[in-house]
């Protein structure tokens, strides 16, 4: 398969999905949630700061050098570590099904090539006869 072909199918298979929407929806609900942090927890004068703690909190990293106290900070950074993992899991999911649809496809292709060669038969080459030939032996022997 060509390189476009496989960014395609990975473009395809992330909006059959639906995945990228969701990761869209994550990326605004990380910000929203380092804004609303910012503005509700005392300890943090930055936005940088912010993100810095949605970041740690997000990658299950918790280096503790910022920490969320108030109770609705405490709230939005365990929502935002539980929607995170859910994205990760959905992502890893999508990439699965994304090589799982690519190898079935160069399978497919695989075989729509070799039954052209079939149905050309009386037209090939002796060389394209013999490599013919040899592919029928290793599909043979791998199948037994």
């Amino acid at each position: 398969m060509k390189k476009k072909q496989v960014i395609r199918l990975l473009i395809q298979t992330f909006r059959t999905s639906k995945a990228d929407k969701i990761i869209y929806s994550y990326i605004l609900w990380f910000f929203l949630s380092a804004a609303a942090v910012w503005l509700w927890e005392p300890g943090i004068t930055s936005y940088g700061d912010s993100l810095w703690l949605c970041f740690a909190s997000a990658t299950t990293i918790g280096y503790g050098d910022i920490a969320a106290v108030t109770l609705v900070g405490r709230i939005i950074i365990v929502v935002l570590s539980i929607y995170s993992i859910a994205v990760v899991a959905i992502f890893t999911a999508v990439i699965t099904s994304f090589f799982t649809d690519l190898s079935r496809l160069r399978a497919n292709n695989s075989v729509r090539k070799f039954i052209d060669e079939l149905e050309h038969l009386p037209e090939l080459s002796k060389e394209e006869l013999q490599a013919l030939s040899e592919k029928i032996k290793k599909f043979d022997k791998s199948d037994k």
